[in-house]
């Protein structure tokens, strides 16, 4: 980008003196830090965002050099930006060259510009909270977006775009399949409350035990099988209140993505740490989601605008802490069945992991590819490394560690 450029002082919108550049050419498709000084100069304090009023201070001045087509979007963003500020990610995406309007992926951004073109909402100081005569479905698209997204830009957004095609199918169909299966083994072995209690609970083909840890499938199909009804019902319930609206919002992919991730990391997790127990339930891949989007409310407190959030918070973890104490108990109660001991609670800590680093990062960009984000490769790649490690662990550290195991069930 070349700048011409020469210290001037303007007011803003709120009456304030800030130093400006005074520009001469402006290339759309210049490089990206020269653009982040010139959007800096209105972000004294290098947050990241700017107000909606210094943001309008910027585009009079330099939006004749952007496309007319982007610069249609920002003045729509700043409209609609009920938050009051403007991310710097939203402006640098939006001049990165002059196609960008047809070749990028941003849906947000073709979203303001067909709301702009169709005419189909007022954006300037209106509130998805305010709109009146929805229907059923419409009110549970509009309660899921104040549940699950910070920005009300990004709430619009997806109120006009989602269309429950395809529904929130894997969420349901986990909970569904452990079910079926939890139903299956309570009348095989005449028994539902304090299932493991059975000779034959873990004989099961499903169930993590590690005199059996070469069978590979066992790290990811424990899920399916739990303790009892009790274990089944907190999952169940954390599960459907939190999986499915995330799902809703942020897809099959990336949720499902979180949630075997952290399935994966709790039996990889026991396998390291409690060597000898077996693991079931679903707790690894439900506590990841469930703390990711307990950090990621906690990370936009101010921006998040779901009633009694507060109260809420409190009442998820009372149910993570009750669910997480009856495992612990479990695990040091006298087992029914010895010498093999009751299943771990470590699975939950390896959830719970998860959900605070690669969760939090999936569910808090919205809209913006994983690829393309730095933090995100960073505890992948942290992430396989453990998974390496674990295995590497499992194959040889029984054996010099010469751990006395139960045997097979």
């Amino acid at each position: 980008m070349t700048v011409n450029s020469s210290p001037a002082v303007a007011a803003n919108a709120e009456g304030e003196e800030i130093e400006v550049l005074e520009t001469t050419d402006i290339n759309p498709v210049a490089p990206e830090d020269q653009w982040k000084s010139l959007f800096d100069q209105y972000d004294p304090d290098n947050s990241g965002f700017i107000s909606t009023e210094r943001f309008r201070d910027l585009l009079a001045t330099h939006g004749s050099e952007l496309d007319p087509h982007k610069l249609e979007v920002l003045l729509a963003l700043t409209n609609g930006n009920a938050d009051g500020k403007i991310c710097y990610q939203d402006f640098v995406n939006l001049r990165r060259s002059p196609d960008s309007l047809k070749q990028m992926s941003n849906k947000r951004s073709n979203s303001f510009r067909r709301a702009i073109l169709q005419g189909s909402r007022q954006l300037r100081g209106c509130s998805l909270r305010d709109e009146v005569g929805l229907g059923l479905s419409q009110r549970l698209v509009r309660h899921v977006a104040y549940e699950t997204l910070p920005r009300e830009v990004d709430r619009k957004w997806y109120f006009d775009s989602y269309t429950y095609c395809p529904p929130p199918w894997l969420i349901l169909t986990i909970t569904i399949a452990e079910v079926v299966v939890f139903m299956y083994y309570g009348f095989q072995l005449d028994r539902l409350v304090l299932q493991v209690s059975s000779p034959s609970f873990l004989k099961s083909p499903l169930p993590y035990h590690p005199q059996l840890r070469a069978q590979a499938w066992r790290y990811l199909s424990y899920i399916f099988m739990h303790t009892g009804i009790e274990h089944l019902g907190l999952n169940m319930a954390m599960q459907l209140l939190v999986g499915v609206p995330l799902e809703m919002v942020h897809g099959a992919l990336r949720i499902g993505l979180v949630y075997m991730c952290g399935v994966l990391a709790g039996s990889l997790a026991v396998s390291v740490t409690d060597m000898t127990a077996p693991v079931v339930g679903s707790s690894g891949g439900v506590y990841a989601l469930v703390s990711a989007h307990l950090a990621n409310v906690v990370m936009n407190w101010s921006g998040m605008k779901c009633q009694f959030k507060l109260f809420r918070m409190a009442m998820a973890l009372v149910c993570m802490s009750v669910e997480f104490g009856r495992a612990v108990w479990l695990r040091f109660y006298p087992p029914a069945f010895p010498p093999c001991p009751n299943p771990s609670f470590v699975a939950h800590l390896g959830g719970v992991l998860v959900g605070l680093t690669l969760g939090v990062v999936v569910l808090q960009n919205y809209e913006q590819r994983l690829q393309q984000q730095t933090l995100f490769w960073i505890f992948f790649c942290v992430y396989t490394l453990f998974v390496l490690c674990a295995v590497f662990w499992n194959v040889f550290a029984y054996s010099l560690l010469d751990v006395r195991l139960p045997p097979p069930p």
